[in-house]
């Protein structure tokens, strides 16, 4: 095998490598089953431990309550902006209300609009997504269907250090970008969703956990593949699911728990990978100039500018030939992003920080 580089694509992003040998190994022949795991029919029984085990594992990574059920469905998080508002806003005549703070929860807003009445709690747009809102910067409406937020928005690279207080209004979460990061109070959640090729995974499953009152939201008259009370009583078998996807989810789990330790030794690792990035921006800031606020930067995707588009630029350019790659920020921010999920070694965010360390010193003074 050709030597690995290190990949701070946003997603779908780095694995582990012990998760992509046991994946390998799968697709020529699933352990004990004599077929692939490409093969195997949705409704087998090696399948079926295959879900059990993967629901097992995340109920116990996030300490899930009971009175909740695991769905794994298709379309990633952008279908979900339209499952959401179809399921838990359409026809109550409600308001959704929707904390903005970035591209992909305004982008979760647009949808909910075209279901019923969906309002900005905040939007922090004017200042291009920089910070986050303090709690009492939060105007919900006394009777909102729901609160919508995104726990971390991969473009702007902010993150939520734990959810807002929406008393009794139930609380979504588009938790794609963190998702399995860190230890979550679940129990303080209506419903979660997350696409899993960030931190859990590979692109096509997404992992939706939604308390069972909220089940009941559901209008009649929804298409089947989107109606979450189908899909659970369905148990996310209604139509045949992303298999390989699911599988690797659970590969995923597996090596939380046994390799790392669990989601708060998880949340240590990936807070101490990120300080050696945000360290350099602190000493540094008229050479790299952070995008992020001190108070909401994302332990998963660190953005920053330089002085110039040129250097910026070079920079990329000069970190590939490093084997640091997919560094380029997104068109609407600039600058660099390197993302930093729970896949991406130590090794690979020292590199970068030494990096840094040598590039500014060439081009900074």
């Amino acid at each position: 095998m050709s030597k690995r580089v290190f990949n701070f694509s946003p997603g779908p992003a780095v694995l582990p490598v012990k998760v992509l040998e046991e994946a390998q190994q799968a697709v020529l022949e699933l352990p004990g089953v004599g077929m692939s795991i490409l093969e195997i029919s949705h409704r087998s029984k090696p399948f079926d431990a295959v879900m059990t085990e993967a629901k097992s594992l995340l109920t116990e990574l996030l300490g899930i309550p009971a009175g909740y059920s695991i769905l794994f469905l298709q379309g990633g998080s952008s279908l979900q902006f339209s499952m959401v508002a179809m399921n838990l806003l359409r026809g109550t005549g409600k308001t959704a209300d929707y904390v903005l703070t970035g591209t992909w929860g305004t982008k979760a807003f647009q949808e909910a609009q075209r279901e019923g009445t969906a309002r900005a709690a905040w939007d922090g747009k004017s200042h291009n997504y920089a910070y986050l809102p303090a709690q009492n910067e939060l105007k919900f409406s006394p009777d909102a269907a729901y609160v919508h937020i995104t726990s971390n928005e991969t473009i702007q690279g902010v993150e939520f250090p734990a959810e807002p207080d929406t008393g009794s209004i139930s609380l979504v979460c588009d938790a794609s970008s963190n998702f399995l990061s860190r230890p979550v109070a679940v129990e303080r959640y209506g419903l979660i969703y997350a696409c899993a090729q960030k931190n859990a995974g590979i692109s096509g499953v997404t992992a939706v956990i939604i308390r069972d009152d909220l089940l009941k939201r559901t209008p009649k008259g929804l298409p089947a593949m989107l109606d979450y009370q189908l899909q659970a009583a369905n148990d996310s078998l209604y139509n045949t699911p992303p298999v390989f996807g699911i599988y690797v989810l659970m590969l995923i789990a597996r090596w939380l728990k046994h390799d790392i330790g669990g989601l708060k030794k998880m949340a240590e690792i990936n807070q101490e990978k990120a300080k050696l990035l945000y360290d350099v921006l602190d000493a540094n800031p008229d050479f790299y100039r952070g995008h992020a606020r001190a108070d909401s930067r994302s332990m998963m995707n660190v953005t920053w500018r330089l002085p110039s588009e040129e250097l910026e630029q070079a920079f990329v350019k000069q970190a590939q030939s490093r084997s640091l790659v997919d560094l380029k920020g997104h068109r609407s921010v600039g600058g660099i992003r390197a993302s930093i999920y729970n896949a991406m070694p130590r090794e690979g965010v020292v590199a970068l920080r030494d990096f840094m360390l040598e590039f500014k010193q060439q081009n900074g003074g």
